[in-house]
């Protein structure tokens, strides 16, 4: 079993309560839209997996993919920072998700939280929203999670302040 903590959009803000929620956790993710010094930081707390966001520069495109698809545990994973949900996915994942989908697609960008099943593909989609003080969210919030084998449980979303 592995705990996840999923982040996303901290454009360069990263709040102290994400060491606290995400201390328990075996590795972080970011969904994109990391900004300066926050892969670092990240990095230093625990293990870190993450893709690049509209807002990211060469230094974080150089180090983190736009896709990134792995397994953890039995679960395929498939992240990108710009990826809709069901029913309104983006259109440069729509071709693959449709043929290929994985068991869990993860996305950020609209700074609003969700988490959605969606039954046509058997995928769960989840945006982990913003943690960051930057965009039109008025609420910074995480997602944590666990995979065991080919389950995905436990999720908790957490508010961790205004912005």
């Amino acid at each position: 079993m592995k705990t996840i903590g999923l982040i996303s959009d901290t454009h360069g803000f990263l709040d102290d309560a994400v060491f606290k929620h995400f201390d328990g956790c075996d590795e972080i993710w970011h969904a994109g839209d990391f900004g300066p010094d926050v892969a670092e930081r990240l990095e230093a707390f625990k293990p870190l997996r993450g893709v690049y966001g509209n807002i990211d520069d060469k230094e974080i495109r150089a180090v983190y993919p736009e896709h990134l698809r792995f397994h953890c545990e039995n679960v395929d994973v498939w992240m990108t920072h710009i990826g809709g949900y069901p029913g309104k996915y983006a259109p440069q994942v729509k071709p693959e998700i449709y043929t290929k989908p994985p068991m869990l697609f993860i996305s950020g960008h609209s700074h609003i939280l969700k988490v959605m099943y969606d039954k046509k593909i058997n995928c769960l989609h989840i945006n982990p929203g913003a943690a960051g003080n930057s965009g039109w969210h008025r609420i910074k919030t995480l997602i944590r999670f666990c995979i065991s084998e080919e389950k995905i449980h436990t999720l908790a979303a957490i508010e961790i302040g205004n912005r």
